[in-house]
């Protein structure tokens, strides 16, 4: 059972993220494959999801990612800093952009019952080499076992914001804590969820921000350490079948290879939220170069928008892309 002592105030600071968050979706997807959770929502997805990694090559990459994402109590709380970061720049950036001290210590938790492996070893002395190798494998695992699931992660969170908004503007603050049960129970000044262990999680002032993962099942997940920014990552209702029919609806995409090319349907499918072009260019393995010009191509045609914001270029789908990718 996890504990949370939530007063009046902590209700009016708590926070609802607007998205899911890219490295929450890649360390629980990581723990799902190891798992039998939900088995008859996430068995299918697991089927394919091993089948894709073997095609690609990736089996070494996954399992690597695997021991720093045991299915267990505990994993780094550096590899998952964000509080619904969906973009992969962001999210890649702040997991390498880890202290060294403070790789060294989480590390040391993750191993202290096991010998770690060398590349544990090496990630703990924290070179940029090595951090930039976890980089990349988390953008190439991301890429085969996230992505191509993006349109029905996509609906399963647009639907929980949907119902959020409509309740916090019907009931207010109240209404919205009251519609996270029975994940989450709000009782004699404290709220209670269901946690692998007990664990009581100090606000102490600070606001806990909520954040829907769709590769999150059984319970409510914080992070370990008590004094970084309190986060609850909560799990999506999601039935039976959704993979099945997120494939029926794929037939609309394979129409738009053979119109668009496969990069440029790639890049359409991407941009679901702003990326910038450099994003784009790592999420598909892209040069810059070309990422650029698939994106002023997809502008030319209004099927996307740019836009500038600070140093770089944030790309967008419109509202066209958004018809022309599902089929309408």
């Amino acid at each position: 059972m996890l504990r949370i002592e939530f007063g009046t105030d902590d209700l009016n600071r708590l926070r609802v993220a607007a998205a899911g968050d890219y490295m929450w979706d890649v360390v629980l997807s990581l723990q799902l494959l190891q798992n039998r959770h939900a088995a008859l929502v996430f068995d299918p997805w697991r089927k394919q999801v091993r089948e894709r990694l073997a095609k690609e090559g990736l089996i070494r990459t996954a399992r690597a990612l695997m021991e720093l994402c045991p299915c267990a109590p505990f994993f780094p709380d550096f590899l998952t800093p964000g509080h619904g970061s969906a973009d992969p720049d962001t999210a890649v950036d702040a997991v390498l952009s880890t202290p060294a001290r403070r790789l060294r210590r989480e590390l040391a938790r993750l191993f202290e019952d096991r010998p770690p492996s060398a590349g544990a070893r090496l990630l703990a002395e924290g070179g940029s080499e090595t951090l930039n190798r976890l980089g990349a494998a988390v953008r190439r695992y991301h890429a085969v076992a996230v992505a191509p699931y993006r349109t029905a992660i996509d609906r399963a969170l647009a639907s929980d914001r949907s119902v959020r908004s409509e309740t916090v503007l019907a009931a207010g603050a109240e209404g919205l804590l009251a519609g996270y049960q029975p994940e989450l129970v709000r009782k004699d000044g404290r709220m209670e969820c269901g946690y692998p262990f007990d664990r009581s999680l100090e606000l102490d002032g600070r606001p806990l921000t909520l954040v829907p993962s769709f590769f999150c099942v059984r319970w409510p997940v914080t992070l370990a350490a008590p004094e970084l920014p309190p986060v609850l990552v909560h799990p999506l209702s999601l039935a039976p079948g959704w993979l099945s029919e997120a494939e029926r609806e794929s037939g609309s995409a394979d129409r738009l290879h053979r119109l668009l090319g496969v990069t440029r349907t790639r890049v359409l499918e991407l941009l679901w939220r702003p990326v910038s072009t450099t994003g784009v260019a790592a999420a598909l393995a892209l040069s810059p170069a070309s990422a650029s010009r698939h994106a002023a191509v997809l502008r030319e045609a209004g099927l996307v928008s740019s836009f500038r914001h600070g140093h770089c270029v944030l790309h967008r789908r419109t509202s066209l892309g958004d018809a022309l990718l599902n089929g309408l």
